[in-house]
């Protein structure tokens, strides 16, 4: 029995639906038959159920003893036996009447069934030993759920229920659900941090660990983004307020693990399809053991009685449909404690069978901060003059190397306007009007396209790219009177991120096939950066209907293929893929809400460990499925040959599922690269 737990700190309510019934319930409500087979609309006392448990296993205990040491009247020893299968029996019959009314037989059912046969025949004993540990194992199977369940919940512990807050010139606690955004948060040395915010005052050493997973603090100072949940280090803070209590990056970590949890993945699916029609199919066949040998082969009836209620015990699917939603909630339980969030059993299932990775340049393999390396004026014209140009054009964008060009000129006290008519062009660069001058700025491709790329020009942006940087022409745009010129080339570098080798390693080792690089940049500087971090292909100058088009083909390659990008420019490319993983969600609203996989932290090495847990979670479900039905085939034809018992089935039962959960469990606090 699955049992609810009202204890305090207890979980949220977590609606799932009942694979009996089909209506939807809360792990507040009693579920009989842990939630998977029957149900029990009643709230119930988890304690009352221990304690039944508990009274009825001792009344077994007594009954056994006065029956071997032949104390009293047999009927002494029958009588504890019915009182022990009344203690512990009440707990099947809503499941079994459920069944009964539904036409749709279930495990409850199924043990009712065998307990009455038992009894019929005069095993009184086997019968209340079935009662006994039926309820055990569902016990077992309720406190894994809850187990697994009470991982995640555990997040929510470590927000602080309250706030000091600056009103009126003085810091008073109130409740977080009270604090408004903009108000101003003072958080001690040591304490918790309870809202998102930015820090105002003071600096600090963080521990993010509970949302990005990360093992060393993270230094923080005024302007720098905090979250709640994560611990303040020696320094005290004040912080300003920028989310709500319930809009906090923990916050919608909690209800997306919750939702992915939710979700079934194809694996659970088919078990529960398999299960729906499985014990029915078993109820029937234990009917035809019980009758045809019996009428036709000159059977004994209470022979074959007996066997038939053994193979109704054998055949409950307990241990086989509680093998994967464990597993799938233990999985992505344990990935959310490492900073990546998986929105559900599907993806989950569809990372362990990832072949090829797709990964964007820009923010993925380097860091997404480039830097101006050197500026080339053209045509007479200065390098300040060139800058002023650029920026006044990039000021309008929030690509990384335009950033890079407008800090670059505020660092060197160029003044800049800000350009008229700015027109982006996607993959390319951009145009605009700079003081009644029509200007561009623009990658490689876009000279080309406009037609200003000279034999001079070309060698100069090949010397640049083959050092690795990105280049960008600023330029006259021509019109139907003018060519246009070239009259500056600006080289932009970005670091390639400390662990990208490491992490393309990984994930050759965690079984990747490929991993390719899809950039927007050259050719020559995604080859020169592949190169160093050792990606086995890359593809540069490609324009964002262009990386749809290379995911496309690399899933008919390979099939199973992900796309790593950052959840916003690369959306499209993300969503043809087989599966779309966001880098660096902290922080990134968008990144969280639209990808399949978020890692709340910039570190591509994760995507590794994730692959390796999702093929060991998938490890440990197959190896659950496969063992829990070769179990019952082996007491099947035990059964059908009249060497298995009722207790030695339900014993048999019991401890598949106990075996499958401890094995599914394992996922919560071993290291992902452990093998299964």
């Amino acid at each position: 029995m699955a049992a609810p737990d009202h204890s305090p700190g207890a979980p949220e309510e977590h609606k799932h639906e009942c694979h009996d019934c089909g209506h939807d319930h809360d792990d507040h409500q009693d579920h009989d038959d842990h939630g998977h087979e029957g149900c029990n609309h009643e709230n119930s006392d988890s304690r009352l159920v221990t304690v039944s448990l508990a009274i009825s296993g001792a009344l077994v205990g007594a009954g056994l003893l006065l029956r071997w040491l032949q104390i009293g009247p047999a009927m002494l020893s029958i009588g504890v036996f019915l009182a022990a299968i009344g203690v512990g029996g009440w707990m099947l019959l809503p499941g079994a009447w459920a069944a009964v009314r539904g036409l749709r037989p279930n495990v409850s059912s199924l043990m009712v069934i065998a307990v009455v046969g038992a009894s019929v025949i005069g095993d009184w004993a086997e019968a209340a030993t079935v009662v006994f540990l039926f309820g055990v194992a569902e016990w077992l199977e309720g406190w894994a759920d809850r187990r697994a369940q009470r991982a995640v919940e555990a997040l929510l512990e470590i927000a602080p229920k309250t706030a000091t807050v600056k009103r009126d010139s003085q810091f008073t606690d109130v409740p977080v659900e009270d604090v408004r955004i903009d108000e101003t948060v003072a958080v001690k040395s040591g304490m918790n941090i309870p809202l998102d915010g930015a820090v105002l005052v003071g600096e600090s050493a963080v521990n993010q660990a509970p949302i990005t997973g990360e093992s060393v603090p993270v230094d923080k100072k005024p302007g720098d983004t905090v979250f709640a949940g994560t611990v303040n280090g020696e320094g005290s803070l004040e912080i300003r307020v920028t989310k709500a209590a319930g809009d906090t990056t923990l916050a919608r970590i909690i209800r997306l693990v919750k939702e992915a949890q939710e979700q079934k993945a194809p694996t659970q699916r088919f078990v529960d399809v398999f299960a729906r029609y499985y014990t029915p199919a078993v109820t029937v066949g234990a009917l035809f053991v019980f009758l045809i040998p019996p009428l036709f082969l000159g059977g004994d009836w209470s022979a074959w009685l007996y066997r038939s209620c053994v193979l109704l015990i054998i055949a409950c699917p307990c241990a086989l449909v509680i093998s994967t939603p464990v597993s799938i909630v233990a999985g992505l339980t344990a990935l959310a404690k490492r900073g990546v969030l998986v929105k559900g059993g599907a993806h989950l299932e569809s990372i362990a069978k990832l072949k090829a990775l797709a990964v964007d340049k820009t923010g993925t393999i380097t860091e997404g901060k480039p830097q101006v390396q050197s500026v080339e004026p053209l045509n007479q014209k200065s390098e300040r003059e060139i800058l002023r140009i650029a920026a006044a054009i990039d000021d309008h964008s929030s690509h990384p190397l335009a950033k890079a060009v407008v800090d670059h000129a505020k660092e060197q006290g160029v003044a800049f306007p800000r350009a008229e008519n700015y027109q982006a062009r996607s993959g390319r660069g951009a145009e605009g009007v700079v003081e009644g001058h029509a200007y561009f700025v623009g990658n490689h491709r876009f000279t080309h396209e406009l037609g200003v790329c000279s034999e001079d020009i070309e060698r100069r942006l090949a010397a640049i790219e083959s050092k690795g940087q990105s280049v960008i022409v600023v330029g006259h745009r021509p019109h139907d009177d003018c060519k246009g010129e070239v009259l500056g080339i600006i080289a932009v570098g970005d670091t390639v991120r400390p662990n990208a080798a490491e992490a393309i390693r990984a994930l050759h080792a965690a079984g990747i096939e490929a991993v390719v690089m899809l950039s927007g940049d050259n050719q020559r500087t995604a080859d020169s950066i592949a190169k160093q971090v050792g990606i086995d292909e890359a593809r540069g100058d490609l324009l964002p209907e262009d990386k749809v088009a290379a995911v496309k083909a690399l899933c008919e390659k390979y099939g199973s293929v992900g796309m790593v990008g950052d959840g916003v420019n690369d959306a499209p490319a993300m969503a043809t893929a087989t599966i779309g993983i966001a880098m660096g969600g902290v922080g990134t609203d968008a990144a969280i809400e639209t990808a399949d996989v978020t890692l709340m932290k910039d570190d591509l090495g994760k995507i590794a460990e994730t692959v390796r847990l999702g093929r060991r979670t998938m490890g440990i479900i197959r190896f659950n499925i496969t063992f829990a039905l070769g179990l019952k085939a082996i007491f099947l034809v035990l059964t059908l040959l009249g060497h298995a018992s009722l207790w030695l089935a339900i014993m048999a039962d019991t401890g598949a599922t106990l075996l499958v959960v401890a094995n599914a469990l394992r996922l919560l606090g071993s290291n992902s690269s452990s093998q299964t």
